[in-house]
């Protein structure tokens, strides 16, 4: 077997809207909505990649055994410069946790910058060099 690609990842969040309002507003995402097993879900559209979320107060999937906001560790990469996104971040009052640093990831070198979402989970937007 030879896994070819990720169709979407799903992000365990506290709250749907704040998590809309951060990805949407300060990261710039599409909002999109889906139905699954019959329900309306939201996600989040970016390239031709999607987050989808999966909010505490509503699960009742019974093959998520470990509904934890908070644990997630998401490399976003991004397009441009990382300067410019940095001073984006700051004018929406995001805390820069760290960076810009040089590091290699999956398939390339990057630098990158380091954040939290609104449930702590930690994004890391990375720069291509």
């Amino acid at each position: 077997m030879r896994i070819r690609g990720l169709d979407h990842l799903v992000l365990t969040v506290s709250g749907v809207e704040k998590s809309i309002d951060f990805y949407t507003r300060v990261l710039g995402m599409e909002l999109v909505t889906f139905v699954s097993n019959g329900q309306a879900r939201k996600a989040l559209k970016f390239g031709a990649h999607k987050l989808n979320l999966h909010e505490t107060s509503q699960s009742n999937n019974k093959k998520i055994r470990h509904v934890t906001p908070g644990s997630a560790d998401l490399c976003l990469l991004i397009e441009g410069a990382l300067e410019p996104v940095i001073a984006q971040l700051l004018r929406h009052n995001v805390e820069i946790l760290a960076g810009p640093v040089e590091c290699t990831e999956a398939m390339q070198k990057v630098r990158s910058a380091y954040l939290d979402n609104p449930d702590e989970n930690l994004i890391e937007l990375a720069q291509p060099v």
